[in-house]
């Protein structure tokens, strides 16, 4: 009896060390707004592509550097941030044809699913745009190698994503038509992530 209650406190012991060790592997990385952006591209006049950035990214990624599948991301985008460089295009950007701000100052994203893929991994999740919210999948590269700050002590990782969105699917309708009888703006959206976050 004494053997088997010796036994089974030894098996709770490591058990208990293995899910501590399963643990220490997770952890939380803030998302550092200076050193990251949100980039995207979209078609103009059927003739050339328009670039922008939203520069104003926050967000947290619970980073499993032994199994990156248990990773996930909570993330807001500032969409009043919008810069493509002109102003007066941001200015129409941020009203009621577009992304309304007044209205839905940010957008967001949770993660409900981090898969290998070929050449990194897939991240699902729930995009919330213009008040719509819809499953997107992001084409996450090999997360980078841990460094140490210029600070000689905080630590950061860099993340790098990409995806295309239908503008349409969250109510990003405005357009014009010219004479070609071509839109003046495409549907498709291209979107390019670039993330450096320091760990919490």
């Amino acid at each position: 009896m004494i053997r088997i209650r010796v036994a089974g406190v030894a098996a709770a012991v490591v058990l208990a060390l293995g899910v501590a060790g399963a643990r220490a592997q997770t952890t939380d990385w803030k998302i550092d707004n200076t050193h990251s952006e949100a980039d995207f591209a979209i078609r103009h006049m059927a003739i050339s592509t328009v670039h922008g950035s939203f520069r104003a990214v926050s967000g947290v990624i619970r980073f499993d550097a032994a199994d990156v599948t248990k990773s996930s991301i909570n993330a807001t985008i500032d969409v009043a941030s919008v810069d493509t460089g002109v102003a007066a295009r941001d200015t129409h950007l941020k009203s009621p044809d577009f992304f309304e701000v007044a209205k839905y100052p940010s957008m967001t994203f949770k993660s409900t699913n981090v898969a290998k893929a070929e050449d990194g991994y897939a991240v699902t999740g729930n995009l919330t745009l213009h008040g719509v919210t819809r499953s997107v999948v992001l084409q996450l590269d090999a997360p980078g190698k841990e460094e140490t700050g210029m600070d000689g002590k905080s630590l950061h990782r860099g993340f790098t994503a990409h995806t295309t969105l239908n503008r349409k699917d969250f109510g990003l309708n405005w357009n014009g038509t010219l004479k070609s009888g071509d839109a003046a703006l495409g549907d498709e959206v291209r979107i390019e992530l670039d993330i450096e976050a320091v760990k919490m």
